[in-house]
């Protein structure tokens, strides 16, 4: 592992090297604030990782950290899993771009954990294992469908991934003058270590951490952007209204979501789609009964319901400070520096100075890790536990199972930082809002009606669910915007 950790950090002060002429390019000061907050919350987090290892011993350990967590441990972890990148950069990003239309993109994120609370946590956590097809296989044909559940929780889990990397690649570009590239290697390296060594108790942890930091990091910023309006939202939208190139178009549908059936299916895909993402779904079998799992929905929802409507606050201040005449520092040549999902980013620093945005760009970068860590684990789990030792080698060890995992975990590290280099134009919040669609159209059905549908036949569930998987995926390739950049 210290070999792997020294090679990592020649890897990344060679790419710090190697972004000078960005610095030139851009007339960026380096951030001390913000590089001693990313080393400390690194060091941190390889800390706890060291930790698990040593605790981490079978494939229950490697899954589910043993069925260990809390209720409310496990609500924070989940809060800290789902309040992505796609959630902190990218719909902030959204509503600084078009205002209302991302606050549509917010509340249908929140409101698919009704959904889970009423009708799936419990159901999870009595029949689940490991994964989500433990329960979608439980009455039906177990190769068949775990395949599918296998295929159909890697899309979601690369295009979710996508997300994040590109969302922590213009980061750490921003911030430092680091080449995208490189930014994105560093990221997959340390997610590879995380999961690869410390499994689901460090990923807990991380997620833990990353989700208390967020939150009060978002708290501050809103809190700031509404003193400086006397703690007026009304007087906040008229400044935004007036800055923006839109202006009262900011308050009205219209802007990205051009239609009711648009705005229909985007909200039935993430409604739905959160009750199929195989990372979240993951998360109720850490816990060591029903009622905890209960307890850990209650928990999450609080949380996450908290996060967006302060992040609304924080997408309308980013319109209305980074548009003003003081925000032309963060503009290069009429176009925000990073993109639009960089605009929470450049308001922090307008908000607090390079104290401040040092702080939001580790909690940033926290995000971005403890999210990738749970895909990629739970890509990984889809492999070795769903294909391998259910389809291919039910007779294997824990010890195979694990190897296979840690093995699987590399693959999907290479995996993510290959597309997220090559998406990198891409609006962090439309990716996942393309793994949600996926999700709702593969996961969620064959999930929701394997527990509530005594009728549903092996051969049903997996002609329903491969048409939905290969139809997802297919118009998401032939989407105009998977090619082009928003």
């Amino acid at each position: 592992m210290f070999k792997i950790l020294a090679l990592l950090f020649i890897t990344a002060f060679t790419a710090f090297a190697a972004g000078d002429a960005t610095f030139e390019a851009t007339k960026r000061e380096l951030n001390i604030p913000a590089i001693i907050m990313f080393l400390i919350f690194i060091v941190g987090t390889l800390g706890i990782t060291y930790w698990a290892a040593n605790k981490t011993k079978s494939a229950s350990d490697f899954y589910t950290a043993g069925g260990g967590i809390s209720g409310f441990q496990n609500g924070l972890a989940i809060a800290g899993d789902y309040m992505s990148a796609a959630a902190f950069l990218g719909v902030s990003g959204l509503i600084y771009l078009k205002g209302y239309d991302g606050v549509i993109y917010a509340v249908s994120f929140l409101v698919g954990w009704p959904v889970i609370l009423f009708f799936m946590a419990e159901k999870l956590r009595n029949l689940g294992k490991f994964t989500f097809a433990d329960i979608a296989a439980y009455r039906l044909g177990q190769k068949e469908i775990r395949t599918l559940a296998a295929f159909g929780s890697l899309s979601v889990v690369v295009l979710y991934l996508i997300a994040q990397m590109v969302g922590a690649g213009k980061l750490i570009q921003v911030l430092f003058g680091m080449e995208y590239e490189y930014a994105v290697f560093m990221v997959g390296a340390l997610m590879i270590i995380y999961v690869t060594f410390g499994g689901m108790l460090a990923t807990t942890w991380v997620q833990i951490i990353k989700a208390c930091l967020l939150l009060s990091g978002v708290s501050f910023m809103a809190v700031m952007v509404l003193y400086h309006f006397n703690f007026s939202f009304e007087s906040l939208a008229v400044k935004a209204i007036e800055n923006h190139t839109l202006g009262e178009a900011i308050l009205s549908p219209g802007g990205f979501i051009s239609d009711p059936i648009s705005a229909i299916s985007l909200g039935m895909a993430l409604m739905l789609g959160t009750a199929g993402l195989p990372h979240v779904l993951m998360r109720f079998f850490t816990v060591g009964n029903a009622k905890e799992a209960r307890k850990s929905v209650v928990y999450a929802t609080g949380f996450i319901a908290y996060f967006w409507v302060i992040i609304t606050i924080v997408g309308f201040g980013a319109i209305a400070f980074l548009n003003s005449a003081d925000g032309a520092q963060y503009f290069v040549d009429g176009t925000l520096f990073g993109g639009n999902n960089m605009a929470s980013v450049h308001l922090s620093h307008m908000l607090g100075g390079n104290a401040f945005l040092g702080f939001i760009s580790a909690v940033a970068f926290a995000t971005i890790l403890a999210v990738v860590s749970g895909l990629t684990l739970a890509g990984a789990s889809a492999i070795s536990h769903d294909i391998y030792a259910n389809v291919i080698n039910p007779e294997a060890s824990d010890e195979k199972i694990v190897k296979i995992s840690k093995i699987t975990v590399v693959i999907v590290g290479i995996i993510g930082v290959t597309l997220g280099i090559a998406f990198e134009s891409q609006n962090i919040a439309y990716m996942v809002g393309l793994a949600f669609g996926i999700a709702a159209s593969a996961n969620f059905p064959i999930l929701f009606l394997s527990i509530y549908w005594r009728g549903l036949t092996t051969k049903g569930a997996f002609i329903g669910g491969f048409i939905g998987l290969i139809t997802a995926v297919t118009l998401v390739i032939l989407g105009p915007n998977v090619w082009v950049q928003i």
